[in-house]
């Protein structure tokens, strides 16, 4: 390990292990101390939000008006976790985070950010609109941390000519059926010169495991956020089946480097190009697609489970105050903001009237509000031919079918458990029952730690 690294290392546990203690004398976490008729003056600091579309600054523009003599500023950029941890720490921390919803349960077991009871009750958040999913990932220990903002899910997503020149459809990549899947996965690929010309099936490892498990019947982790369950014959089972769509084109390496080859992000992508017949892949993808390669010959679904019920595994982000934050209640109108259902519904008529003067399509917008969703389905092509309005009609029904991992203080340890063990087995180091029981023991440690920690708090 370089000597910079070590640094690092030795710095990032340092600072959580001070946030494990908490930044308060009292070495435990408190709820926002919220002043209903508080006068809002001086900068709210922002940290982990850009504003970089017109979903983010129309939400903006609302919240800074409410927010009155307030001033917003933007620390730009993804969080920085070691910075924010730091701030915090040092007893001087922004005013507001942006974080992904499945850091909310470690940062709140450290004492990094704080209940949200008091911000709630005060700007009269209706917590009965955001999907149980969603809320789910940001409660820890049955306290509110966070307030959940867009929504990601994954669909089917696949090149209609190839599926057509092959003799599938849709139905037989949607993953309702494994061994549909591998015939078509044989069918779809294509060699040219002995290396792979064109992927059959990409099923997105390692990032997907939960999704293939969950489709599967299993869980990684039980419920109450304090079980790892990565060796679970159906986890295994799972992981087997997924590997096993790569061992058919030559290995994950072969796969790996055609798909980083790919024009992801522009007109030469891997559909446009017919270099990828089918894969679960998140539905933002949707609209890049529409934007740079209208024309390509597109085919969607939901992914689904084995009994061919739709299914995907939610994420996405949300606010948080910080332990200490100097603008509490600043902190707590902006959150609510940025989340109520008219900021969406304002966004949305924003960029739905943007892609008209465009002449493209409003491929729709997916939050945690449901009240939201609703009324911007509304605003979205489902009901066309088009492989376009499919797509859109495909999103709005996944996000109905939608699980999440359960906040716990131990979020980055054991995502990095069984994602490690899973890249073994893709090198070929390793076979998955062996993978996912080595797996199993470190995220269980881990997070027999962190809940010890938190316990005895």
């Amino acid at each position: 390990m370089r000597v910079g690294s070590m640094v690092g290392a030795a710095l990032a546990a340092s600072l959580l292990a001070a946030c494990a203690q908490g930044t308060g004398d009292s070495g435990e976490t408190e709820d926002v101390s919220y002043d209903s008729d508080a006068t809002l003056s001086g900068t709210v600091e922002v940290m982990g939000f850009g504003a970089g579309d017109e979903i983010a600054t129309v939400r903006l523009d609302r919240a800074k008006e409410e927010l009155g003599d307030a001033k917003v500023e933007l620390i730009e950029g993804d969080l920085d976790i070691q910075q924010f941890l730091s701030s915090v720490a040092s007893g001087e921390p922004p005013s507001l985070v942006y974080a992904e919803r499945s850091q909310i349960g470690t940062f709140a077991s450290r004492g990094a950010v704080v209940p949200l009871t008091d911000c709630i009750d005060g700007e009269g958040i209706d917590t009965s609109v955001f999907r149980e999913s969603a809320l789910g990932e940001v409660t820890f220990d049955d306290e509110v941390y966070g307030i959940p903002e867009f929504n990601v899910v994954q669909l089917t997503q696949a090149n209609a000519d190839l599926l057509e020149q092959s003799g599938h459809t849709i139905e037989d990549v949607n993953g309702s059926d494994w061994d549909a899947i591998l015939t078509a996965n044989k069918d779809l690929m294509a060699m040219k010169g002995g290396d792979l010309a064109t992927i059959g099936y990409d099923s997105k490892l390692p990032e997907f495991l939960p999704l293939w498990a969950k489709a599967n019947g299993a869980d990684l982790i039980s419920a109450d956020g304090r079980t790892a369950q990565l060796d679970d014959p159906a986890v295994v089972e799972a992981l087997e089946f997924a590997v096993s769509v790569y061992d058919a084109q030559g290995g994950f390496g072969e796969v790996k480097a055609l798909r980083d080859s790919a024009d992801f992000f522009g007109d030469g992508n891997q559909f446009a190009s017919s270099t990828l017949g089918a894969m679960p892949m998140e539905q933002w993808y949707v609209n890049v697609l529409n934007d740079v390669s209208p024309d390509a010959p597109m085919a969607f679904d939901t992914v689904r489970d084995l009994q061919g019920e739709p299914i995907a595994w939610a994420s996405g982000s949300a606010w948080a105050v910080p332990k200490g934050s100097p603008d509490p209640e600043a902190a707590c109108r902006m959150a609510r903001v940025m989340t109520e259902t008219d900021a969406w519904i304002a966004a949305a008529e924003e960029r739905a009237s943007m892609r008209q003067e465009e002449g493209g399509l409003f491929t729709g917008i997916l939050t945690a509000n449901e009240e939201a969703d609703e009324q911007i389905r509304a605003m979205a092509p489902t009901d066309g031919d088009s492989a376009w309005s499919q797509a859109v009609a495909a999103m709005y029904e996944a996000n109905d079918h939608t699980f999440s991992m359960p906040a716990n203080p131990a979020g980055d340890e054991f995502e990095q458990a069984w994602q490690d063990e899973v890249n073994k087995v893709l090198t070929g180091d390793a076979e998955p029952a062996d993978a996912l029981a080595d797996a199993q023991e470190a995220a269980q440690q881990a997070l027999d730690e962190a809940w010890a920690s938190w316990d005895d708090q």
